[in-house]
């Protein structure tokens, strides 16, 4: 049973590996089955509700989408990441929204600061994601929904701006 205190001390703890470019243990936070999606707004001002008909920011239906992400990242074959940027991310309220026994849905809200090119940029938003325990009794992420809040991105969004 994963209590809130040991919920946030996951959080904090996926953040800094993002901020600190720690991508192999990044990637270790997240079950093989992860669906990590991050849905775009409509013209309607609403967000879109299925990855497969409507426009995503980021979807990836199973982790294999991030290792190859982090895979291009780290082997600099990402424009949109080269150089990377300085990223700082805060957490903050996080709520258990259910605890079913073997999992547990949060919510979260966050703002990611992210300095590359002499600009810096502020990310902000909140983020619905499910928890069970993984390899070695650490929690790790089973499913990951993020609403990105900014109305204007300068660039393309990746997975350590969120």
């Amino acid at each position: 049973m994963m209590t809130l205190s040991d919920i946030r001390q996951f959080l904090y703890f996926e953040a800094s590996l993002l901020d600190d470019r720690q991508w192999d243990e990044w990637i270790s936070c997240y079950s093989p089955h992860v669906v990590y999606w991050m849905p775009a707004w409509g013209d309607d001002d609403r967000l879109t509700t299925d990855p497969h008909s409507q426009i995503s920011l980021i979807y990836y239906p199973n982790r294999e989408g991030l290792e190859d992400r982090v895979y291009r990242i780290k082997t600099e074959r990402s424009g949109a990441s080269t150089p990377e940027p300085r990223t700082t991310h805060m957490i903050s309220n996080v709520a258990i929204l259910a605890d079913n026994g073997a999992s547990v849905d949060v919510r979260y809200n966050w703002a990611t600061y992210s300095h590359r090119y002499k600009e810096t940029d502020v990310y902000f938003g909140t983020t619905f994601c499910t928890l069970e325990q993984g390899e070695g009794g650490r929690p790790w992420i089973t499913r990951k929904t993020i609403q990105l809040n900014n109305d204007y991105i300068r660039q393309v969004i990746d997975i350590y701006h969120v």
